[in-house]
């Protein structure tokens, strides 16, 4: 099966990070993500608000550039969520995003840009400008140029004929 999910949105909230017993950093916020739309002529708007977890490194970057409002792709896997709510004993439950890959989209005068993922256990994989992880203020890179809109390529993929009798799932 394949669980994945974008979200590009706001911080809203502050990030809280925390440490497992392990040492392992567990970092916890929100992002909410909007969608304009026109109904009968009438422009709308629709917000979106989902919990999301970092883990690791990628917690720690977060908490140090990331701040409510901060303005972030990420990509990640959902997750849902089941507990009883001490105070009524009711079963409550929610969806959740657990972050693999995140990506910095605010301006170089505001929070620090980049990419961070955590592509292995020992280490962790920069992408965006970053002189260290340690690093306290945002370095932009020497040759720093916008770049420029890129032309999707037409899709020509042949046409499949497949029985459904031969898809496994």
């Amino acid at each position: 099966m394949f669980n994945k999910i974008i979200l590009v949105g706001n911080l809203t909230r502050d990030i809280e990070l925390r440490y497992a017993q392990s040492g392992s950093a567990i970092a916890k916020t929100a992002i909410a993500t909007s969608r304009k739309f026109t109904v009968n002529g009438e422009k709308k708007e629709e917000t979106c608000f989902v919990d999301i977890t970092f883990f690791g490194r990628s917690g720690e970057v977060a908490n140090q550039y990331l701040r409510k409002g901060s303005k972030i792709l990420v990509e990640g896997r959902l997750q849902f969520e089941q507990w009883v709510d001490q105070a009524s004993g009711q079963k409550r439950s929610k969806h959740s995003v657990i972050v693999e890959t995140m990506q910095m989209l605010d301006s170089r005068g505001e929070v620090s840009q980049g990419g961070y993922s955590e592509d292995s256990e020992s280490g962790s994989n920069y992408s965006g400008g970053y002189d260290a992880p340690a690093q306290k203020a945002y370095t932009p890179p020497p040759s720093y140029s916008k770049p420029s809109p890129v032309k999707m390529p037409e899709n020509n993929l042949p046409e499949i004929d497949i029985n459904e009798d031969e898809i496994p799932f």
